[in-house]
């Protein structure tokens, strides 16, 4: 039988966004801008690049600004258009030309799994993707496509993992794999373990492409970690009957659910634009220059 292809992306964003706070108090930690474009649009880009072709965001209360932002904006065209401001109204257009976007609201921020629960009616009983917004990857070609062309030469579900030093991996969902290395079939996951019951320093980043047989797993789930709907927890019990494989991403993350990442990412994509790469340079070495004070 031929397998169904991957052409939907779940993206969850219902999060509090509590980490940025107070700037996240009003307007979605999603819409922060890294230089000029909102940090969902980056994940959006990938899941397009990756032959998505539709997405479900899954939102929560206070992020109206999501929908909008992928929304057509007549008035704003028709101001840009008067004033001859041809190469913004293109980009500004190309935006709400993306994909075809849906939402669904998570009444609560219960957890992932309850979060990707949410975008059920939208699956279908089709293979899909999920795309975490903390984790913008930039490789070339993009991971999801990369994990979409494993999945399709394998049926089985894939997750993306990259090595994180011991001391971090409190912070992830850590994979134990049945043979020594950096990629193949996945033994095991453990949320967020301390360093000490860490079965590895293999860390999932944000990138899943799965099989429909995880709704029944999350629609009889119980709270795991932090009282939370884990998506890892559906996802072991998932392995035991349908394999679940490593991605081993190669490439540059940006972490940006962490403050110190949302900065680093914001300087490494300065130095990356012809447009603002010789000035950001200039004033990183007058700043650290010795002689600064």
């Amino acid at each position: 039988m031929e397998r169904k292809r991957v052409r939907k992306a779940i993206i969850p964003a219902g999060g509090l966004g509590t980490r940025f706070l107070p700037a996240t108090k009003a307007q979605p930690k999603e819409m922060l801008p890294l230089i000029d474009k909102p940090a969902i649009q980056y994940i959006v880009e990938e899941a397009v690049a990756s032959g998505i072709e539709s997405i479900m965001i899954v939102s929560g209360r206070n992020k109206r600004a999501i929908e909008d932002h992928f929304d057509k904006s007549a008035e704003l065209e028709m101001e840009l258009e008067e004033r001859g401001k041809e190469e913004m109204l293109e980009m500004v257009r190309s935006i709400s030309q993306l994909a075809n976007i849906c939402y669904v609201r998570q009444r609560e921020p219960l957890g992932l799994g309850h979060a990707v629960l949410s975008a059920k009616a939208f699956a279908e009983n089709e293979p899909f993707a999920v795309l975490l917004g903390d984790d913008i990857l930039l490789s070339d070609p993009p991971c999801l496509k990369q994990m979409i062309d494993m999945y399709e030469q394998t049926g089985s579900s894939v997750v993306a993992v990259m090595e994180v030093p011991m001391d971090q991996t409190h912070k992830y969902g850590i994979v134990d794999l049945e043979s020594p290395g950096y990629s193949g079939r996945i033994r095991g996951m453990v949320e967020k373990p301390a360093p000490n019951e860490a079965p590895s320093n293999l860390a999932v980043v944000g990138r899943y492409v799965l099989d429909p047989a995880i709704f029944g797993l999350l629609d009889d789930a119980r709270p795991g970690k932090g009282g939370e709907i884990q998506l890892t927890d559906s996802l072991v019990r998932l392995n035991r009957f349908s394999p679940i494989e490593a991605f081993p991403f190669v490439g540059i993350r940006h972490d940006i659910g962490d403050k110190l990442g949302f900065v680093q990412a914001t300087i490494d994509m300065a130095l990356k634009r012809p447009d603002l790469s010789d000035a950001v340079r200039a004033y990183m070495l007058e700043r650290l220059s010795p002689s600064h004070t």
